[in-house]
This record gives structure tokens, C-alpha cells and sequence, in this order.
């Protein structure tokens, strides 16, 4: 999730993988993909930048995840069921 501030300056977050479109003219204005939409006081600059923030942190998370995993947890080879050929 991204934090954004509407106009009235309530702070509140959204799923940047719902954001169709920000469009700038002048206000900011998110377009969900369900066509809801937004007006923020960031800047359409600022808010690129709030989602590759987001995109970047969850590929390093997973990353990690992924590291920590201890090799002999890794199943390899799934198990054959008896009777089957």
C-alpha cells in the first residue's frame, strides 16, 4: 500500500496495483481500475516514486525470503504414490 493525502489533508492508503492511470491537470488525480478516483496533493512525480518505493520493497522482501530458506527445506523431487506406474 501507498499513503497519499487527499486535499483536505486526511491521509489515506491505497493498492498501487489498482492504479490504472494518475493524470496532472493541475491537482493529482489517481484513476482505479474500477474507475474510482482520487485527488492528492502529491505531485504526479511524487507519487511514481511512492509506487516504485512500494514495487522495489516488496521485491526485496521476497528476495530475503528467499535467501533464509534453508536448502534441505526445498522439496526437490515430489513424492511418487504407491501403486501408481
Amino acid at each position: 500500500m501507498i499513503v497519499v493525502t487527499r486535499l483536505n489533508h486526511s491521509r489515506f492508503a491505497v493498492n498501487p496495483d489498482l492504479i490504472e492511470r494518475i493524470q496532472a491537470s493541475p491537482d493529482t488525480t489517481l484513476v482505479l481500475a474500477d474507475g474510482t478516483t482520487y485527488v492528492v496533493t502529491e505531485t504526479l512525480e511524487q507519487v511514481i516514486d511512492l509506487v516504485t518505493d512500494f514495487r522495489a520493497r516488496v521485491i526485496a522482501r521476497a528476495r530475503t525470503a528467499v535467501d533464509t530458506i534453508q536448502p534441505d527445506s526445498v522439496v526437490t523431487q515430489l513424492p511418487t504414490r504407491r501403486g501408481s506406474r
